[in-house]
């Protein structure tokens, strides 16, 4: 239950995040994107498929945060889990993994600091918010 209640955690922060009041505008043009509408990978404009695995991905996130979570509870004083220690190993997956391995990407591909900064922001945001939830259902 609590991995299902993190999946949905990350897919409502990301939605959030990439809103059109959110970040998605300053990302778009960051990008250099003038359409006005966004486009799946296929050149199509379904998201379907970009929803689908989206949600795949934060699937898997929430289980491998989940084991680290576990390894990291098992190494406290207490061996106790809870909701903050699950939202440190989330910022610290956040920023340690999500962050610092997606940086070379976005600057290798030319698309810079701007665009790596909004993405890994959402990342951060939603793998804390994950961390704490699979820490309350601990």
């Amino acid at each position: 239950l609590g991995i299902a209640v993190a999946t949905v955690t990350g897919l409502v922060v990301n939605l959030a995040w990439f809103s059109p009041r959110g970040f998605f505008p300053a990302w778009w043009r960051a990008l250099g994107r003038t359409d006005p509408v966004p486009t799946s990978s296929d050149g199509t404009s379904s998201m379907v498929p970009t929803f689908a695995m989206t949600t795949a991905a934060l699937i898997t996130q929430s289980i491998v945060l989940a084991l680290t979570l576990e390894l990291a509870a098992g190494t406290t004083i207490t061996g106790a889990t809870s909701v903050g220690l699950g939202a440190i190993v989330g910022l610290v997956a956040g920023v340690g993994i999500a962050a610092s391995s997606s940086l070379g990407h976005r600057l290798f591909s030319g698309q810079g600091v701007r665009v790596w900064a909004i993405e890994v922001g959402g990342d951060i945001v939603s793998l804390t918010a994950m961390g704490a939830v699979l820490g309350l259902f601990a």
